[in-house]
């Protein structure tokens, strides 16, 4: 029988798990991809206020536009699964804030 070496368990973190990120769910690091989910999550958070304030509906418009855009961009090149619930989370959000904003008066 061959003798197996003993396993050290340390105790100090990794690099992977010392710059854990909420979306970085593999461990690895995706700036691109997290940096797309950010734009498109402000994006619809801009267009879901916007869509509260009808006076506001061609900033909901813009918003929702924008947030539809950049949010299908980011759900192509994304790399988790984490990524993917919060870009959908965030394009329905900037689709109901486009569709407000039509509803209270369109792009004009």
């Amino acid at each position: 029988m061959g003798s197996s070496a003993p396993v050290s368990k340390s105790t100090t973190p990794t690099v992977a798990s010392a710059r854990h990120h909420l979306l970085n769910t593999d461990g690895f690091s995706h700036p691109r991809e997290n940096a797309a989910t950010l734009l498109t999550t402000s994006f619809a958070v801009a267009a879901g206020i916007c869509a509260l304030i009808p006076a506001l509906h061609l900033l909901a418009c813009l918003a929702g536009g924008a947030g539809l855009l950049t949010g299908g961009y980011a759900q192509m090149i994304s790399a988790t699964t984490a990524e993917r619930f919060v870009n959908v989370c965030a394009m329905v959000v900037s689709g109901l804030g486009l569709l407000f904003g039509l509803a209270h008066g369109g792009l004009y």
